[in-house]
């Protein structure tokens, strides 16, 4: 075994490992070499039917420490939109900004504005200029993040196509906020926090005191993956239904596909397909990654070295590589 340590599974600092069976430990190991071997990588879990099957940190924080997960943080802001519709905050993904937060719409800010819908904001398909990219340090150095957003330019027509741009969720997250009465970290805690078990510390706020929606959030591996398991198992975690059977399989469903990866893309994941086994993916800059794939009872998280960028055709390509090529097929191993 290459791998510098493996790390337990545990309550207390000698952790204990749900162990694999014989014939699937020389496979697991396999994987976890293969991740080893991409210096950015830190660290892999790997969930299957429930079950702890893999955890090692390669280098980097210890595993029960919070990290940065970037634009996972997108789907975490997803995550609450279903809730949101769970609740009947939302009447519907149609609902137009105009009628459910009219005050957040800036004065100098295009009428169509007030047109766009949550389903244009959680698919980044509001055809507003990006915020991402090399837009980002201009956008986050502006006096007002949901104005400067909302008064961008139009560059496509709203639902036509998918621009990446964390503005898009920092919106969706303001106006989650509004309709609630809550910040977007309470809404975290309370409703995907305390049933899932998890801590989520306080990330980035803007200049109005909004907590960021879409980046900047940290936490640990294992809130990742079960994050993920309650996805993976249509909204429901620890007897508890968390989300809705229905906002999962719509989140599942293609709404557009991602101009850079070729991915597509449902509400806050990336939906691909390899070996006739389907999967959906949340992806934050520098290769932090949750991954499931219900039809092999997989669940994994992934984390990397979140100062350095993960290209489709660099680092990002490697990632996709383990996935597809290692994790995937040793995982429909394990089921068939």
């Amino acid at each position: 075994m290459t791998v510098n340590r493996r790390i337990f599974l545990a309550t207390t600092a000698a952790t204990a490992l749900a162990v694999p069976a014989l014939g699937q430990t020389d496979q697991w190991d396999g994987v976890a070499d293969a991740a080893a071997g991409l210096p950015q990588c830190r660290a892999l879990m790997i969930h299957q039917s429930g079950q702890r099957v893999l955890a090692h940190v390669f280098r980097g924080p210890a595993m029960d420490r919070a990290v940065p997960i970037k634009s996972v943080s997108k789907t975490i802001v997803a995550a609450l939109t279903g809730a949101a519709l769970d609740r009947g905050e939302l009447r519907s993904l149609d609902d137009p900004i105009g009628v459910v937060a009219p005050a957040l719409i800036p004065r100098r800010a295009d009428p169509r504005v007030a047109e766009l819908t949550i389903a244009d904001l959680v698919t980044m398909q509001a055809g507003l200029e990006r915020t991402s990219g090399a837009n980002y340090g201009a956008w986050v150095s502006s006096s007002d993040w949901v104005a400067d957003a909302l008064s961008r330019p139009f560059v496509a027509e709203p639902g036509s196509r998918m621009l990446y741009s964390t503005g898009s969720f920092h919106i969706l997250g303001a106006i989650l906020a509004e309709i609630a009465g809550q910040d977007l970290l309470s809404l975290a805690r309370r409703r995907l926090g305390v049933p899932l078990g998890i801590e989520i510390p306080a990330w980035t706020r803007d200049p109005q005191g909004r907590y960021m929606g879409g980046n900047e959030m940290a936490l640990t591996l294992e809130a990742m993956v079960r994050f993920g398991e309650m996805y993976r198992q249509s909204g429901q975690f620890g007897g508890q239904q968390v989300l809705s059977p229905a906002w999962v399989a719509k989140s599942f469903t293609p709404r557009t596909r991602s101009l850079f990866s070729g991915l597509k893309y449902g509400y806050g994941w990336f939906l691909g397909e390899s070996g006739g086994i389907g999967y959906a993916l949340a992806r934050g800059y520098g290769g932090q990654i949750i991954c499931v794939a219900p039809q092999i009872e997989l669940t994994l998280a992934l984390t990397s070295d979140p100062t350095l960028p993960a290209r489709t055709g660099g680092y990002f390509g490697d990632l996709m590589r383990l996935i597809e090529g290692r994790i995937l097929p040793v995982a429909k191993s394990q089921i068939a």
